[in-house]
């Protein structure tokens, strides 16, 4: 018998699947990554809409140490990629805020100013909150025995004053929580960490000079990329994953498949008696979020917005669900990519709210009610920010947003849902040999952690253990 042609075949060129794929290269294993759509970058890639370059999804690089920072998660992911820190262009926050009504704490990427910010805010949870970092210190929550736990019963157990676990869960079920009304306890710990004790950063020009720098090196270690080339289905015989058909109708044949397209996604194209016996739909993901663009014609901190990512929520406790609405104009957040520390400004202003919204009630408007209720929640959502941040539409020289159904049209994600499903695969084990996870599903998110999902697993399963070191 003929050896198939590809060692892996990946679905999906997001943070992932490049990484997998530049991972896998390294060692000589021919790589093809399949990408449906005509740009990659998945959850976090780039569009171009009146003469101007606009990033998609990423507000932040999270987990973000300054050179020289030994054993954290992005030193292992440049070791394991052979990139140097300077590669990433990295430009670190100056500070964000979590604003409630009556409070405000305000975080860099020095831990400290949170740790005296809670103290002197919230006195009597000083050693509650001690007690919750030295929990954080202790957790292996990367090969937790408990997935179920959540985060807010933890809390509880330790910080005294409700609003103090309100406002730190705001900020981590934002960027990370596939849960509603809360956050694996094991995922908060590896967002605590990468938020707060770590930190934020952005690629000096926006997510396209990192894709730019992932592609670049995947091709010189010999990969393969094919665009607008989806996968109609996965191969497999006798239990095992055998390679993939492409939307086309050609077979490709594979050792193996790495797939960051979604655990329903992934058993979709495995068939439907697959689909049925392992994907429940009770854990399908319902959480999304509708979010505007706006171009300013001065600096966001020239209007009286210096900080760079305020996460909000303007009542005493914050419901993280699914809106019955269109969108919840109760919470949110507000980025500025101008307000990060860099040498080389901006050439416009940019302010960015994100807000949480309903897939379903998107999804049943017609196509002209669709674009009206655009604005009108974009101008819903400014009312409630503004205490927040700032109004930008007196200053706005260009505005764009997208919907939960723009998610699902360009990522494929079913319902738009940017976290996945609600139950994550921390091995990427699925119920086909040779055929593994990558990705959101598989459990860890962000740029970094998307990157370090697909060197994870590529390790575990497609490479020989003294490679995988």
């Amino acid at each position: 018998m003929s050896s198939p042609p590809y060692d892996t075949i990946i679905i999906g060129a997001g943070m992932s699947g490049l990484a997998a794929g530049i991972r896998l290269a390294q060692f000589d294993q021919k790589v093809l990554i399949l990408e449906k759509h005509y740009l990659w970058g998945g959850l976090n890639s780039f569009y171009k809409q009146a003469g101007r370059r606009f990033d998609v999804g990423l507000h932040a690089l999270t987990n973000y140490v300054p050179k020289g920072t030994r054993g954290t998660p992005l030193i292992k992911l440049l070791r394991q990629l052979r990139l140097r820190h300077d590669d990433l262009r990295l430009c670190p926050q100056g500070h964000s805020l979590i604003r409630f009504p009556d409070c405000q704490l305000r975080f860099s990427n020095d831990f400290e100013e949170l740790r005296q910010e809670v103290g002197e805010r919230f006195p009597d949870s000083r050693d509650g909150f001690a007690r919750l970092i030295q929990l954080v210190a202790d957790f292996d929550a990367f090969d937790p025995k408990d997935t179920t736990t959540g985060a807010r019963s933890v809390l509880s157990e330790h910080i005294t004053d409700p609003l103090l676990v309100e406002m730190l869960l705001l900020p981590l079920c934002y960027y990370g929580s596939a849960r509603e009304g809360d956050v694996d306890w094991y995922q908060f710990v590896i967002l605590f960490r990468s938020i707060f004790q770590e930190g934020f950063a952005r690629p000096e020009g926006g997510i396209k000079p990192l894709l730019d720098l992932l592609i670049s090196r995947y091709r010189e270690l010999g990969g393969e990329l094919r665009m607008k080339s989806g996968v109609r289905s996965i191969l497999h015989e006798d239990g095992r994953c055998q390679g993939v058909t492409l939307d086309d109708g050609a077979e490709l044949m594979a050792d193996r498949v790495l797939s960051s397209a979604g655990w329903a996604e992934t058993m979709r194209m495995a068939g439907q008696q697959l689909y049925e016996q392992n994907v429940d739909e009770d854990e399908l993901g319902r959480l999304s979020f509708v979010e505007s663009i706006f171009v300013l014609d001065s600096e966001p901190k020239d209007l009286g917005f210096s900080s760079t990512i305020t996460f909000f929520n303007d009542a005493p406790t914050f419901e993280y669900c699914s809106p019955q609405g269109l969108i919840d104009d109760r919470s949110g957040v507000i980025a500025s990519p101008n307000n990060y520390l860099s040498d080389t400004p901006l050439p416009e202003g940019i302010y960015r709210l994100t807000n949480l919204a309903n897939y379903d009630a998107w999804r049943s408007l017609g196509a002209q009610d669709y674009i009206s209720a655009k604005q009108g929640c974009v101008n819903q959502a400014i009312e409630v920010s503004k205490k927040y941040g700032i109004d930008p539409r007196p200053h706005q020289v260009h505005q764009d947003a997208f919907t939960p159904c723009t998610v699902e049209r360009f990522t494929s994600k079913p319902r738009g849902s940017v976290y996945g499903a609600t139950r994550k695969r921390l091995d990427g084990n699925t119920p086909l040999e040779a055929l593994h996870l990558i990705g959101t599903d598989q459990g860890l998110l962000g740029v970094t952690g998307s990157m370090l999902s697909g060197i994870s697993i590529a390790n575990r399963h497609a490479l020989v253990p003294h490679q995988a070191k």
